[in-house]
């Protein structure tokens, strides 16, 4: 794997920009290097998250809202202050009932959410 820029050391909301992931969904990139990312996901209520799977693992805390999330076919609702895992390579999606905010943890750093220059 490619050696990608390591993210600042310090994140500030205010000086980073919101980028479209889905119909409804937008995302904020707060820090990453090869090994790491950390990705703070806003939805508006009824956004759904399409099912995919992907090699990375996965790790998210709900900030805000109410989502049901589903994982390798088992569902659950969570909200502020829930959390769950998703191992690599299953397949997952999440529905958002109330408006919310999610952090993504992602081991290795999701490439593809990095802009190329």
């Amino acid at each position: 794997m490619e050696k990608v820029k390591e993210s600042d050391s310090f994140f500030k909301s205010q000086n980073a920009n919101w980028e479209h992931a889905d119909s409804g969904i937008t995302r904020q990139i707060i820090a990453h290097n090869n090994d790491l990312m950390l990705v703070s996901v806003k939805f508006e209520k009824g956004a759904v998250g399409t099912l995919h799977a992907h090699i990375h693992s996965q790790g998210s805390y709900v900030v805000s809202g109410k989502f049901k999330i589903t994982i390798s076919g088992r569902s659950e609702i969570l909200e502020a202050g829930d959390g769950f895992f998703v191992p690599p390579n299953a397949l997952h999606w999440a529905e958002c009932i109330e408006p919310g905010i999610l952090i993504d943890s992602f081991n290795p750093s999701r490439q593809d959410f990095l802009k190329q220059d």
